[in-house]
């Protein structure tokens, strides 16, 4: 019983606090098919993604404001495709 127990308290003093499923025992498939897992945080790539998103966004934004502004409204066509028409009157 003895044993046992000091090989959990072994594997346990090799694991430090915030290394989680990096710490267990896997498979080298495992490791290729879940690499976000293993791969350790990249703080300038994750910048430069979240900026290119945001830029995107405020694209997508940007154009749809300048078409509601032009008199656009954004409709949907039978088949399903969202499309831009010029706001009409009653009267015309």
């Amino acid at each position: 019983m003895s044993s046992s127990n000091s090989n959990k308290t072994s594997s346990k003093a090799n694991e430090k606090p915030g290394h989680g499923i990096r710490s267990m025992r896997s498979t080298t498939a495992f490791r290729v098919v879940n690499f976000e897992l293993y791969a350790k945080p990249n703080i300038v790539i994750m910048s430069i993604g979240l900026t290119c998103f945001g830029i995107a966004l405020g694209y997508i934004a940007y154009m749809r404001q300048k078409y509601e502004s032009m008199g656009y409204y954004s409709a949907i066509d039978k088949d399903g495709k969202e499309i831009f028409e010029k706001k009409k009157s009653k009267w015309d």
